[in-house]
C-alpha cells in the first residue's frame, strides 16, 4: 500500500537516518512512503496570535499541493511537522475567511481545497491501520534486552485536540516498544519540553531541561531514549556534550528515532550511516545487548 508522505526539511539533512530507517521498515511491512512533490518547509513554528496569517502560509501551501496531487491524507514522521500542519489545517477549516486570506497572500485563484485531507503521524498508521499485533508477528530481531524510555515531548500530545494518544497519560510509544520486544520504562519527564526553542538564544535553559529529562530516564534505569522529533533528538543527543561539562558525573545515554528500532526489530541491518548521525553512538549499546 502506498502512503502519501510529507518529509519536512530536517529529514533531508541531519535526520536523514530517521527517514531512511522509516522507508526501509515500512517496505518490510509492505507499505511504501510516497513523497509528495513540491513540498516546502512546514514553517516549524505555529503562530500563537489569532491574526498572524504569515506563519500559516507554508503549511497551507503543502495541504493545497497535496490536494492538487490527488491526496486525501499525508503521513508525517516528524512531531513538529505533524503538529504544525494539523494546527494550520484547523485554522483554515474553522473559518472560510481564513482560507481566503491565506490563499490571497499566495496569489492563487480558484483554489480547490476541502476539509477532507487528513494529516497523520506514522505512529497512528502503525497502531490503527497496520495494527501493532500484525507488526509483532513480523519481528525477527526482538529487542528483548533493551530498557527504553519513550520521550513524547511537547508536540505529540499538545494541544490535546491533536494529541496522537491520551494527552495526559499516553502509552502509544510504550506499547510500540513492547511489540518490538523491548521493556518500556516509565519515567517522570517523558512529557516535559526539552527547551528546543531556547537552544540558540538561551542554550543554558536547554542544557538544564535536557539534563533533567535524561537524568530522569537514567534514574529509571533506561538504556536509551526513543523519540520522533528531530528538534528533541538534537537537544537530547547533541547537547550531552554540554551537559557533561555542566553536571559532573553525568553519563551519556543514546537517543534513537523510533523508526531505527522498528527497522532493526524487523530484521533490517543496522547501518553505519545511521550511527554517524548520532552524537552518542548507539552501536556499543546494541552490540552489548547482542542485537547486531
Amino acid at each position: 500500500m502506498n502512503l502519501p508522505y510529507y518529509p519536512g526539511c530536517t529529514l533531508k539533512a541531519n535526520a536523514s537516518h530517521f527517514e531512511d530507517s522509516a522507508i526501509k521498515a515500512m517496505e518490510i511491512l509492505g507499505h511504501q512512503l510516497v513523497e509528495m512533490k513540491d513540498w516546502v518547509c512546514c514553517g516549524t513554528v505555529f503562530s500563537q496570535t489569532d491574526d498572524d496569517l504569515m506563519l500559516h502560509l507554508a503549511s497551507i501551501r503543502n495541504l493545497l499541493r497535496a490536494k492538487e496531487q490527488g491526496f486525501d491524507e499525508l503521513v508525517t514522521l516528524c512531531s513538529m511537522c505533524y503538529n504544525t500542519l494539523n494546527r494550520s489545517k484547523a485554522f483554515i477549516d474553522s473559518d472560510p475567511d481564513n482560507l481566503k486570506k491565506v490563499t490571497d497572500f499566495m496569489y492563487r485563484e480558484n483554489i480547490e481545497y476541502d476539509q477532507d485531507i487528513q494529516v497523520y503521524h506514522l505512529f497512528n498508521i502503525l497502531k490503527d491501520r497496520i495494527k501493532y499485533e500484525t507488526i509483532e508477528k513480523l519481528v525477527h530481531n526482538p529487542l528483548k534486552s533493551l530498557r527504553l524510555g519513550a520521550y513524547y515531548g511537547c508536540l505529540l500530545v499538545r494541544p490535546k485536540e491533536f494529541a496522537i494518544d491520551d494527552f495526559e497519560e499516553p502509552t502509544i510509544i510504550e506499547d510500540f516498544l513492547r511489540i518490538l520486544g523491548a521493556e518500556a520504562i516509565d519515567y517522570p519527564y517523558k512529557l516535559e519540553c526539552c527547551g528546543a526553542y531556547q537552544t540558540l538564544t538561551q542554550k543554558d535553559v536547554s542544557v538544564k531541561r535536557c539534563y533533567e529529562i535524561l537524568n530522569s530516564a537514567k534514574k529509571a534505569n533506561c538504556d536509551a531514549i526513543v523519540t520522533s522529533c528531530p528538534l528533541c533528538a538534537y537537544n537530547l543527543d547533541f547537547l550531552q556534550k554540554e551537559i557533561e561539562k555542566e553536571y559532573v558525573g553525568f553519563v551519556n545515554i543514546p537517543v534513537f528515532y523510533f523508526t531505527e528500532l522498528l527497522a532493526l526489530a524487523l530484521g533490517h541491518t543496522w547501518e553505519a550511516s545511521w550511527s554517524e548521525l548520532h552524537a552518542v553512538d548507539p552501536l556499543p549499546l546494541l552490540k552489548d545487548k547482542q542485537l547486531i
